[in-house]
């Protein structure tokens, strides 16, 4: 049987100083929870209406009614898990990695991590003002994927100044997609949803890239969109070499 002490602290995870405090964050529906099991992420809690997760330690067979109680989903599924935040591990800079400059939309970070997972890349590098990634919006969106992509956060103006690596920005000023030659090992900008890059930023990354636009009544892409058409870019370049 849940607790009144188990339901407010899932509730009180909603927020992101409380998963800050306790180290622990919520994910819901049995394919992420699945997912997170086989991963290293550790394990404090899972909650379920049907004895799916029985053989796992910490688990509480709850009603339909208790799961209502603690879901953030319109539609509760049929488990909720609470799992220890990972440390972030080191960046490895020898690959390709992308990097969000304060990107808000907890959707759009999910879905991204999840294209991320799908193409191969390992690391994000959020910049500090970014949504958090253990938002609940954000696990859920990522479906599972947060458990394969290295998500770390910090100062991007220290980034550039203190580290020499190939930056390139995805910008409307920039080169032609199909004609950028990408490399093997590079950090990948994308700017905020709604204002793009900071001037300051911008001014300091080495390289811009542009998806070509066809239909000058539209001013921009979805950012998930975008990081979409770069990532196959990349990939289709580096399958052909």
């Amino acid at each position: 049987m849940i607790t009144k002490y188990q339901i407010k602290l899932i509730r009180s995870l909603r927020l992101k100083k409380n998963r800050t405090e306790t180290g622990f964050f919520v994910a819901e529906g049995e394919k992420i929870i699945d997912e997170l099991i086989d991963s290293e992420i550790e394990i404090v809690e899972i909650f379920s209406t049907s004895e799916k997760y029985k053989s796992c330690n910490n688990f509480t067979l709850i009603k339909n009614v208790q799961l209502k109680q603690i879901s953030n989903l319109k539609s509760a599924n049929t488990a909720v898990g609470i799992f220890k935040i990972p440390k972030p591990k080191n960046i490895d800079y020898n690959s390709n990695i992308i990097a969000l400059e304060e990107i808000n939309d907890p959707g759009n970070l999910g879905t991204i991590i999840r294209l991320c997972d799908w193409f191969g890349i390992k690391n994000i590098i959020c910049s500090n003002n970014s949504v958090d990634c253990y938002n609940n919006k954000v696990i859920q969106a990522s479906m599972g994927s947060i458990c394969r992509v290295n998500i770390s956060y910090m100062d991007f103006e220290n980034l550039l100044i203190n580290k020499n690596y190939n930056t390139i920005a995805a910008d409307l000023s920039g080169e032609n997609i199909k004609d950028f030659p990408f490399l093997s090992n590079q950090i990948i900008f994308f700017g905020n949803e709604s204002n793009g890059f900071s001037e300051k930023l911008l001014s300091k990354i080495q390289k811009k890239v542009t998806i070509p636009r066809y239909n000058d009544n539209i001013d921009s892409l979805n950012l998930a969109n975008s990081v979409a058409i770069v990532l196959s870019e990349l990939k289709n370049q580096v399958t052909e070499r």
